[in-house]
């Protein structure tokens, strides 16, 4: 079920769509060419389950900034294994402005 759906039968979008989160990636000494290089090669080599929705990236290459979501989070310890010798992650559950809105409202 899309997000657009649930808003329309009034169901939350967390009841029905995976966990979002924002990953922050610590390039080590900004060295991005090694991630970049790696990536080439190999992929994202993320596990099935765990989905790259998008990433932003500091012009100065110190952080990324990668939107995911999955079900289970433990899938993150699997994935950044193949990472930490070129990054340092930051993993923050996040949910979008408009779920937050319903929250609090």
């Amino acid at each position: 079920m899309s997000a657009n759906l649930a808003k329309e039968v009034g169901i939350s979008v967390s009841e029905v769509c995976p966990m979002l989160f924002m990953v922050i990636e610590h390039f080590k000494n900004r060295d991005a060419t090694a991630i970049y290089k790696r990536y080439s090669e190999k992929g994202r080599m993320a596990p099935e389950g765990l989905r790259y929705i998008d990433s932003w990236v500091e012009p100065n290459f110190d952080r990324c900034f990668q939107l995911m979501e999955c079900d289970d989070r433990a899938l993150f310890e699997q994935w950044t294994s193949h990472w930490n010798d070129l990054a340092d992650f930051e993993i923050v559950e996040v949910i979008t402005s408009a779920e937050a809105r319903a929250r609090a409202s």
